[in-house]
């Protein structure tokens, strides 16, 4: 009997700005494949630490602070062609708690090319309605759902 495949532990981010726009990037390897930063937790990290530590790893900053944190965890899962490739084949997608944060640096603050191994070639602030459209497919569902749950928080603390 195979085992079945789990779902990873991660984070995600909604950082915005001061203009309620949210910073999100192109893929390294896909020529037309925006997201927000998101990443695993790594062991014995809090979902707290993960998420500063994948915004400097990711977005090259952590010049941002904590509004507000998922009251659920949002679930994608991996395309089967894709699923086989990424983590070994361990985990069919990903289970992620997403923070909001507000970026407090300046975006000359932000160097995607600062970590690793870079994830993003260009990165942008993007309105959040178009968030649903530039997404993969296969993560579309979960940035629509994500959107219901922030939209008044976001329309709280950014006006």
């Amino acid at each position: 009997m195979a085992r079945e495949r789990l779902y990873r532990p991660g984070v995600g981010i909604v950082l915005m700005n001061s203009f309620k726009k949210v910073w999100v990037g192109r893929r390294i390897d896909s020529l037309d494949a925006w997201q927000m930063p998101q990443g695993g937790i790594d062991d014995g990290e809090i979902p707290e630490e993960a998420v500063f530590r994948e915004l400097l790893e990711e977005v090259g900053t952590n010049s941002a602070k904590i509004i507000y944190a998922s009251k659920k965890l949002y679930y994608y899962d991996l395309p089967s062609g894709i699923a086989s490739r990424i983590w070994e084949g361990k985990y069919r997608g990903q289970e992620q708690q997403w923070f909001l944060m507000e970026f407090l640096g300046q975006d000359s603050d932000i160097n995607i090319a600062k970590g690793e191994s870079p994830e993003f070639d260009d990165w942008r602030w993007s309105s959040l309605r178009d968030l649903p459209d530039t997404i993969v497919h296969f993560k579309r569902k979960l940035y629509e759902d994500l959107l219901i749950e922030l939209s008044p928080v976001i329309n709280k603390h950014f006006g």
